[in-house]
């Protein structure tokens, strides 16, 4: 899989609009979960009672939305590098929509559109949207566009 990469706000502009690509599958297993919802403080049995979500709706246990939001970082860098930057910062998340569980086990697939971009004096304000496919699923984990602010060295 190749990687895109990226050095200034005019490279990042001219894909404006575009597909940026697609990481490779992940898949999110029980023990995650269990750290996720460690981390948290969010252990509802959905996530961790693989014994009692068998009567569950899912049949099985399901990685909590957050986890699965959490992982655009890690699945973000295989499918762009960007280069030449001082700091990069999480701005915002607008328009998340939770569309299907991710079931333990599940695999899962990020992909990624520039949206917008802007020049705000000097920093790149980047709004990506972002579909997470769950492999074998019609529906997508979720949808959602996510901003990250970019100051480049130049």
């Amino acid at each position: 899989m190749s990687v895109l990469v990226i050095s200034s706000h005019a490279e990042f502009e001219k894909h404006l609009g575009q597909s940026l690509g697609s990481s490779e599958y992940f898949q999110i297993q029980q023990d995650r979960i269990n750290n996720f919802a460690e981390a948290t403080i969010d252990p509802q049995w959905i996530h961790t009672d693989p014994e009692r979500a068998k009567d569950g709706p899912f049949g099985t246990t399901i990685a909590h939305g957050y986890l699965t939001v959490s992982l655009i970082p890690y699945l973000w860098k295989q499918i762009v590098q960007i280069d030449n930057v001082k700091m990069m910062v999480n701005y915002g998340i607008e328009n998340l929509r939770f569309n299907q569980a991710v079931p333990v086990d599940g695999e899962v697939k990020l992909h990624v559109t520039l949206d917008s971009i802007a020049n705000l004096r000097g920093i790149t304000k980047a709004v990506l949207g972002a579909k997470l496919e769950i492999k074998g699923q019609k529906k997508p984990a979720y949808t959602g566009s996510f901003v990250f602010l970019y100051h480049f060295n130049d």
